[in-house]
């Protein structure tokens, strides 16, 4: 049985190819920003807008359980499940993490 390496993150300024790819593949706009993203294995396979709750999805490989895990992870990004404190820790971990990078304008 093969194991998938899943991550669950927000979207970043080099997402935009994967996130367009995404859409296309799932014949449906891009969700409004900002994003959570499912990557499997490295490859972006579920997208959840944060401002209207709007999905999309790889069709291709099973994808309505990581839809699942990005409604789970943003009702606890917003205070609506547990988790409240180590989310604002993960979203200034991820922010810091964006600036520290080489090339990063900010």
């Amino acid at each position: 049985m093969a194991q998938n390496n899943i991550l669950i993150r927000t979207e970043r300024i080099d997402d935009g190819r994967g996130v367009s790819r995404l859409a296309a593949l799932d014949s449906a706009p891009e969700p409004r920003s900002p994003l959570l993203l499912a990557e499997v294995d490295g490859t972006v396979r579920a997208a959840l807008s944060l401002a209207d709750g709007g999905a999309i999805a790889d069709p291709f490989h099973p994808s309505a359980p990581l839809v699942d895990l990005l409604r789970v992870r943003a009702a606890q990004a917003h205070g609506r499940g547990p988790g409240r404190r180590a989310a604002d820790r993960l979203r200034l971990w991820e922010q810091l993490w964006a600036r520290a990078r080489p090339g990063h304008l900010a």
